[in-house]
């Protein structure tokens, strides 16, 4: 009885982290956009850009940890 909502919250946090790696892919795709369309060397967009950067992956490593399919 007590370990009947572990399926029910595995995937309530899975998809959790899928809708959060996509929210990641979309400051990522919007600081590359950004870091592009820069014409001098701003070195606050290239750390904005390596951050949303690291935050994606570090998660798209955890989703494959944990074997999450994202679709």
């Amino acid at each position: 009885m007590l370990f009947s909502r572990k399926g029910k919250l595995k995937k309530e946090f899975d998809d959790k982290l899928v809708s959060s790696i996509k929210e990641t892919k979309e400051a990522l795709q919007s600081a590359k956009v950004i870091e592009e369309l820069t014409a001098d060397y701003n070195l606050n967009v290239i750390a904005e850009r390596k951050r949303a950067e690291s935050i994606h992956y570090y998660l798209y490593k955890e989703a494959r940890v944990r074997h999450v399919l994202i679709k």
